[in-house]
């Protein structure tokens, strides 16, 4: 089923797409022309995401995939954002969507999609729907991770590449500008993005509660996506002694060259001669590969307490090298724990979030609508200025032409006069209309 919110189906509401929203804000009726269609990890699973994704090459690049289907529609301007969790087609037009548009749409995106996925995936929002759903997803609150900000940086880096190629215009940029104000006021006046809820993250605060020295001797044990996301935070944090050890010799070289550090095959770590004080453990291994003995081996006699961060599923480090040595240790089960307590402590903030979201939503429409007035009184002055032209050089000509001199100035005065009062009566008329709907 299509959805208008991820609990309507578009099959059974199409024609009452303008639902009242159960959250926040109310319906805009200079908005409609707002749209998104989009795929998130609420109605769909993560690994099917990227069959919604607009696909493109070095011989069909984006820009000219978004430019077809932006032209392909007729829509006035278009805004796409594909992330690991969702994927947003944001776009202007003036028309009520239906189901054929929809079936279309994601079939020129993806030819290979079927209608019956489509309809099982799309959400679709319009109007006022479509910016509180944004404003939404903006602050965090629609995200996989409740409060992480990196989706805002996604949704603003995929607008300054669509409006580099044009694809944007006034509508979309006037929302970008005032939803960029409404996420600064929700991270500077909630506390949804405090507490880390990645593990990484937690772990790497934890390491960094400990006061190591920045030359402190770290061994880097796997070279995959999360300790490749542990250097960056060791780099970050100025630690210069890294040595990588991992299965493949290339990544564990290709790691330690981004740390200026050495990086060994897995299998030299028997034999490594240097002390340590920090072991950082993630691979890919089922069982425990750093054993009693290994871990006795690598002490070198050395007595003093040592850090271990196992990020393994399951433990890379055997329960018995935590039990007879001394170690400071970290491991990923309390790490999970102490997200989830973290996640809980940043989903309180949502209904504060979504006051401040209220307010700002206010302020869009009144700027939006301010926008659209100033956008349709351009004509005004040049229309007046065409009739009082026309009135003093063809329609009285011949009338004016029997005047003094005297006379004809001061009908110009009145001309030019009236034709002042009447470029502001339009502009006053609609301003207190605006005003009198607040």
């Amino acid at each position: 089923m299509l959805i208008l919110r991820p609990q309507f189906s578009l099959l059974e509401h199409y024609n009452s797409i303008t639902i009242k929203h159960s959250n926040i804000g109310q319906r805009f009726s200079m908005l409609d022309g707002y749209k998104i269609l989009t795929v998130t990890h609420r109605e769909v699973p993560l690994e099917d995401i990227g069959s919604f994704i607009l696909p493109h090459s070095e011989e069909t690049p984006l820009q000219a995939s978004l430019t077809r289907l932006k032209n392909a529609f007729q829509l006035s301007e278009l805004l796409y954002i594909a992330t690991c969790n969702r994927v947003i087609f944001l776009f202007h037009k003036d028309t009520t969507l239906d189901i054929p548009f929809i079936h279309r749409f994601f079939q020129q995106v993806n030819p290979n999609l079927s209608l019956n996925k489509i309809q099982k995936s799309v959400a679709i929002y319009e109007g006022n729907e479509a910016i509180i759903h944004l404003y939404e997803v903006g602050a965090s609150i629609d995200s996989l991770v409740v409060g992480e900000r990196e989706i805002m940086r996604q949704v603003r880096e995929g607008y300054e590449q669509c409006d580099a190629w044009n694809l944007t215009g006034d509508h979309i940029r006037l929302l970008m500008k005032y939803l960029v104000q409404a996420i600064k006021e929700v991270y500077a006046k909630t506390r949804i993005g405090e507490k880390p809820v990645s593990v990484v993250s937690l772990a790497m605060h934890l390491l960094a509660d400990r006061n190591l020295s920045k030359e402190a001797r770290i061994l880097l044990i796997g070279a995959g996506q999360t300790n490749t996301l542990v250097a960056k935070f060791l780099v970050k944090k100025g630690f210069t002694n890294i040595t990588v050890f991992n299965r493949s010799i290339e990544k564990a070289v290709q790691l330690a060259t981004s740390l200026n550090g050495k990086g060994y095959a897995l299998t030299e770590l028997a034999t490594y001669q240097e002390s340590f004080e920090v072991m950082i453990v993630c691979t890919g291994a089922t069982q425990a590969i750093i054993d009693t003995a290994l871990y006795q081996q690598l002490l070198k006699g050395d007595t003093q307490q040592k850090v271990i961060v196992d990020l393994s599923i399951p433990n890379n480090v055997s329960p018995e090298v935590v039990q007879q040595f001394s170690t400071d240790y970290i491991d990923i089960g309390e790490l999970k724990e102490l997200a989830e307590l973290n996640l809980s402590y940043r989903k309180q903030e949502i209904s504060l979030v979504k006051m401040l979201l209220q307010q700002q939503l206010k302020d869009f429409k009144k700027a939006y609508e301010g926008r659209q007035i100033e956008i349709a009184m351009r004509q005004v002055p040049v229309q007046i200025k065409k009739i009082k032209a026309k009135a003093m050089q063809e329609v009285f000509k011949k009338d004016l032409e029997e005047l003094d001199e005297d006379t004809l100035a001061l009908i110009n005065k009145m001309m030019t006069y009236m034709e002042r009062k009447c470029i502001g009566i339009p502009m006053k008329a609609a301003k207190n209309i605006i005003k009198s709907e607040e």
